[in-house]
Order: structure tokens, then C-alpha cells, then sequence
């Protein structure tokens, strides 16, 4: 997925750039970055946080950077932010998303004269290096953002800072948020609205889709109007986001308690006690609890003082040893108890086979699932939400395969629960991971607990609509 944050002062920037950037790192994967106008060029920092905090990282650069304006990120796999020298003037660019027509688009800038462009460690070429070559295209930084915003398919939200101020732009069809926040001689524009209060600021504005705001320390201005249409992502209320975060008016842990609590009303399980695979079940799981008037508990712990996030290993065994070695158990909730988790999702299914196994282990009596969402059957074209190299790398497409063979297409019964191919595939994946019952969220109930108009958000990853 990936973060990013940005300010614009009147005085220093460097330290509200510093924290409000770190405020993301749940977005992301593997780079951090900030960068910062000094009033003559960029100061920049770029580091690996696979393995260490963002922070800890990024402690030693702040005595060296000073300026009033910045931009910071977190990101999936790209280093960022970049800084360009072009026909425009020297700015820094950042970018949240995911450019599915890249190459395309590469060959088309260098058809246009586009010189050359870095190739990275792997021998692509960085997507928001491509986003600069776009803008650099135009005669104007907001002509050059608004013909990359035509030009790029799949989403592109992105942050460019000038000597100006910074151009703040929403994707296309808002499938990420961006929000700008006010306080005292400063602006700033972020991700994840939960960096704003600690920080002193109150929310100002959020953007719409596609909107392009111009934000100095004087003002806000629009450059381009928010599109009509939005298809903003589901799953940053019921996984990615951050529990104090608000998006569209809509709370995550909210959100969250109103999905679990839903899941209960339709489900008949009797069980002794309801848990939440930490972190993001556990809200779900206490909306769970409290609808149907079953104890809560913590028969896990999260350890988290030195283990990164289960996600962050790129080979599948390194990141279930990391996730069954986060996980504590406490057996004296476990043991001879019915009990019912609740996950955001099920994507894989091979660290909640080892989570089950783990509790068994623990002469835990049954074991009950409850996924959050419906049963991913198509993966993310849109912000990269999951680690899967491949479709066929998902639980779901695994027990296609299984039960159709090689080839099968005509996945729209196997995403609708009325019919017996979706309750034949459930059935499989809960046999194949060893759990006494699976259910998943109905999608309606689910889009009922985010409160906006269905038509609204992107549902793409459950039932394969655009």
C-alpha cells in the first residue's frame, strides 16, 4: 500500500514531517523517505525499514535538514521521494498506488524524448520516476499532474513539492484518501488522519477524487475540482487503516465494531469465548462479543517489541515463522475451550493453518473462524493490498483449482454465497485449515458497516467488478 505526509510552515517543518511520516509505517513495507526544501535545493533521506523502525532510522538525519516545506512517505518496494530537476524547476515527488500500464507508459516518454530514465535493483523502472516524466511533459506542474492523472491506469495518489508549496492530488477515482490538516502558521497533507491531533492539527479538508489542491503556508487553493465518480478501497476500514483514522467521515475502529457485530447477528456458533487475531480482528471480534453477549479475550499476545510485521518477509516460510513466533499463547484461555476468531481476512490461509494447529497444540477443545470480509477470489489491481505473487497464490483460487482443475474461468458463482459452488469452496478451505467452522462476511453487511453508498467503494478483490 504505502503512506505519505506532508507540510508546509511558516516555521520548520522538519519535526512534524519527521513524526507525522512515522504516523504511516503500518502502511508500508520496506523504504522510508523524506524530503525537504531548504529555499535554494532538497535535503533527502532514503532508508531500508524492513527490519527496523522508521524512526530509528531516521533520527540521525533530522539535525541535517531545515526548511519549512516537506514531503515524506512510506513505501511498498520504491524508494521515495525522488527529486527532479526539469524544464519546470527542481521539486520532490511522492506517490501512493499502483501504475498498472508502466511500461507503456515508459516507452511512451522515451518515444517523447524523455532522455533516459534509473533503472533500480531489479532492473524496473520506479513508478514515480515515470509520474515525473509525465508531469515534466507539460507546460505547468498542475497541467503536468492532471495529464498523468488521464494518462496512468489503476490509481496515483501523489504529493509534489515545489518551491511554491506542495500539490497535494487524490488518485483518479479516490481509492485512497488524502486530507489536508490546519494549525497555527502551518499545513499539513496526509494519508492517515490519525497524525493529525498529536501533532496540533485540526482536519481541514479532504480531498475528492481526483482533486488537486495547492497548499502553501498561506493557504489551501483548488487547482482541480474532485470528480463525481469514487471507488475508494474497502479494505482500508476493515484491515489497512489505522483504528483512529477517519475516511469520509467514517471511523476505522468503528467501522470495524459495526462489521464484527453484523457477523454475529448472522452467525449461531456457541463458543465460550470470542477473540481477535491481533491487531486488526480485534476490533471486529469486540463488536462480535458484544452483539452476541459471548466473553471477549486475549488467548494470543502480540509480541511486538523486536518482531517487524508477519507481512514484511518476501519467501512464505520466513513470514509464518515470523507470525507464529509474534503470537503468545495463554493456555489458561485456551485450553478445553470452544473458541471463535476473528480475522480481518483470509488471504493464503498458511499462518492461520499455523495459528490453529497452535491452539490445538494447546488442548483447545474447537476452534471457530470468522473472517471480516468475503472470500478473496481476485487479487488487488488497484494498491497492491496483498503480498501474493500470484492470483493462485490466494486460499480461495487454491480450492478452485482443486475443485475445477486447471483453467477455470467462470469465478462469479464461486464470489456469490447463494450457490452451492461458494458454499462448496468455504467448506474446503475450513477443512483444509483445520477450523471446527468457517464463515465469512457477507459483502452487504460489510459495505453497510463502512456507511457510504455501495457504489462508492471498490469491491473489486471479492466479486472481480471494476
Amino acid at each position: 500500500m504505502g503512506g505519505l505526509f506532508g507540510v508546509v510552515s511558516k516555521k520548520s517543518c522538519v519535526t512534524d514531517l519527521y513524526f507525522g511520516t512515522d504516523y504511516h509505517s503500518h502502511l508500508g513495507t520496506s523504504r522510508g523517505g523524506m524530503a525537504v526544501w531548504t529555499g535554494t535545493g532538497f535535503t533527502k533521506a532514503i532508508h531500508n525499514i524492513e527490519n527496523d523502525q522508521f524512526r530509528s532510522k531516521f533520527e540521525v538525519d533530522l539535525s541535517k535538514m531545515k526548511g519549512n516545506m516537506g514531503i515524506g512517505c512510506i513505501s511498498d518496494s520504491d524508494p521515495q521521494p525522488l527529486t527532479v530537476r526539469s524544464h519546470l524547476g527542481q521539486y520532490a515527488i511522492t506517490t501512493v498506488g499502483r501504475i498498472n500500464n508502466l511500461k507503456e507508459l515508459v516507452d511512451k516518454s522515451l518515444k517523447n524524448n524523455f532522455i533516459h530514465f534509473m533503472e533500480m535493483s531489479d532492473g524496473e523502472v520506479n513508478p514515480t520516476e515515470e509520474v515525473a516524466a509525465l508531469i515534466d511533459q507539460e507546460d505547468t506542474f498542475s497541467n503536468g499532474i492532471m495529464s498523468a492523472q488521464e494518462a496512468i491506469k489503476g490509481s496515483c495518489t501523489m504529493l509534489v513539492l515545489t518551491p511554491e508549496g506542495i500539490y497535494a492530488a487524490r488518485d483518479r477515482l479516490g481509492r485512497t484518501p488524502l486530507i489536508i490538516g490546519k494549525k497555527t502558521d502551518a499545513y499539513c497533507v496526509t494519508f492517515e488522519s490519525c497524525a493529525l491531533t498529536n501533532l496540533g492539527y485540526e482536519m481541514e479538508y479532504e480531498l475528492g477524487p481526483g482533486e488537486i489542491m495547492l497548499i502553501t503556508p498561506e493557504g489551501i487553493e483548488c487547482i482541480c475540482p474532485p470528480r463525481k465518480e469514487m471507488k475508494m478501497c474497502s479494505f482500508l476500514w476493515v484491515y489497512y487503516g489505522y483504528p483512529s483514522s477517519t475516511y469520509e467521515g467514517m471511523n476505522v475502529e468503528v467501522m470495524r465494531n459495526r462489521n464484527g457485530a453484523a457477523l454475529a447477528r448472522n452467525d449461531n456458533a456457541e463458543v465460550d469465548l470470542v477473540a481477535g487475531i491481533p491487531d486488526s480482528g480485534v476490533a471486529h471480534a469486540l463488536g462480535y462479543s458484544n452483539e452476541a453477549r459471548i466473553p471477549f479475550g486475549r488467548p494470543f499476545i502480540k509480541y511486538t517489541p523486536t518482531w517487524s510485521r508477519s507481512f514484511l518477509p518476501q519467501t512464505p516460510e520466513m513470514r509464518s515463522l515470523v507470525a507464529r513466533m509474534k503470537l503468545m499463547p495463554i493456555n489458561d484461555l485456551i485450553k478445553g475451550k470452544r473458541l471463535l476468531f476473528c480475522d480481518d481476512s483470509i488471504v493464503r490461509g498458511t499462518q492461520m493453518r499455523e495459528t490453529v494447529e497452535l491452539l490445538y497444540a494447546c488442548k483447545a477443545k474447537e476452534v471457530h473462524i470468522r473472517s471480516a470480509c468475503p472470500p478473496i477470489v481476485f487479487g488487488c489491481k488497484y494498491l497492491n493490498f496483498s503480498r501474493s505473487r500470484t492470483e493462485l497464490d490466494l486460499a480461495t483460487r487454491q480450492t478452485i483449482k482443486k475443485l475445477e482443475g486447471n483453467g477455470y474461468t467462470a469465478l462469479e458463482e464461486y464470489s456469490d454465497p447463494k450457490t452451492e459452488r461458494y458454499q462448496r469452496m468455504v467448506e474446503y478451505i475450513g477443512d483444509r485449515l483445520n477450523f471446527t467452522s468457517l464463515k465469512y462476511q457477507a459483502l452487504p453487511d460489510m459495505l453497510d458497516a463502512i456507511g457510504l453508498p455501495h457504489e462508492k467503494l471498490c469491491t473489486y478483490c471479492w466479486n472481480g467488478k471494476e
